[in-house]
């Protein structure tokens, strides 16, 4: 590695990269630089390269660290290395973008050198861009819920999952919650995905209504669990495994065994803890690849919520257009007190 005084010079994968500014202090409290910040993607390349490869991925850019202003950059720069591999995705307004879609960790430290703390993929490769291979399940706790509950809500998933014959694999979110993701076969697209995933968030809160929900709108979920559906539709994004997530203590999105559910501890998964325990363990989400499943028995759930429950579509984000059988979009009343 060659360095001066404003850059260091690294050579990853065969490509030469410079980071500039390497440090520049990324995380205040920790405090953690961006040299860091490579060095720890450095160190869990395989496990972060596995949750974004061939995927198209949006460049969320913190310049200035995670205290600074944040940015969404769905085209990748005109300036950029010959080497850089990207695919070209289409949105529900009917644009499209340009968008990274790494192929080897030098693409990751490419990212990191723009100011990018954690990656958001698409649940597609780039030779399918229309077909998800992975259905992401969100486990989002509403305030006052504690991560007990979350754990919980992550075993009923596992077990209905099961149940199923689609195996899951869960990872903290970084934040407060859960993500299970499930390799599916890319024979469907995002919207029967998405189908799928509302069934699966319908039969959990069915099993646990006292903690879980598939409300969209907040003020219907009470102090439960939210299960986001919508993370499955075209142009949603969730953090990668391994990404670094932009939170004081710089914790991890870090993947974990079904065995470990009961002790994981969210706060103890930090850049400076997740690469000795990849090391030790290796990558728990590394059994996904060549596991992809059927999305049918989620279909098939979906079917009978329709014909057997009466139940309608649910309400997709609003800058989607409305979808046949879906509900009105309309918020809820809320009744305030005199």
């Amino acid at each position: 590695m060659a360095t001066g005084s404003d850059f260091a010079a690294l050579t990853i994968d065969g490509r030469e990269i410079r980071v500039s500014r390497p440090g520049k202090v990324f995380f205040p409290d920790v405090p953690v630089s961006k040299m860091q910040l490579v060095e720890y993607y450095i160190s869990v390349g395989e496990g972060a390269l596995r949750g974004v490869y061939r995927r198209p991925t949006v460049l969320k850019r913190f310049p200035d660290g995670i205290n600074g202003e944040v940015f969404f950059q769905k085209r990748v720069p005109s300036a950029r290395p010959d080497w850089l591999h990207t695919a070209t995705v289409h949105f529900p307004s009917g644009r499209s973008a340009e968008e990274l879609c790494p192929l080897d960790v030098a693409h990751i430290i490419w990212a990191v050198n723009l100011g990018c703390v954690d990656f958001n993929p698409w649940p597609v490769r780039d030779s399918d861009l229309d077909r998800s291979d992975e259905l992401r399940v969100d486990l989002d706790p509403m305030p006052g819920v504690t991560f007990d509950d979350v754990r919980r809500v992550a075993g009923c998933v596992h077990e209905v999952l099961e149940e199923l014959d689609m195996p899951g694999f869960p990872k903290t979110s970084g934040s407060r919650g859960i993500h299970i993701n499930v390799a599916i076969e890319p024979r469907w697209g995002f919207t029967d995905v998405r189908q799928g995933a509302l069934a699966l968030a319908r039969e959990v809160e069915r099993r646990m209504p006292k903690i879980a929900t598939s409300k969209w709108w907040k003020e219907e979920r009470g102090t439960r669990v939210f299960i986001d559906y919508n993370q499955n539709a075209r142009d949603h994004t969730v953090a990668s495994a391994y990404s670094v997530r932009p939170v004081p203590n710089a914790r991890v999105s870090a993947p974990f065994t079904w065995d470990e559910l009961d002790a994981i501890d969210p706060n103890e998964l930090t850049i400076f803890s997740v690469p000795a325990r990849f090391a030790a363990i290796g990558d728990p989400a590394a059994g996904a690849d060549g596991l992809a499943c059927s999305l049918q028995p989620l279909l098939d759930l979906a079917r009978r919520d329709s014909e057997e429950r009466g139940l309608a579509d649910a309400p997709w984000p609003p800058h989607f257009a409305k979808a046949p059988g879906e509900p009105t979009r309309a918020r809820p009343s809320v009744r305030r007190a005199p």
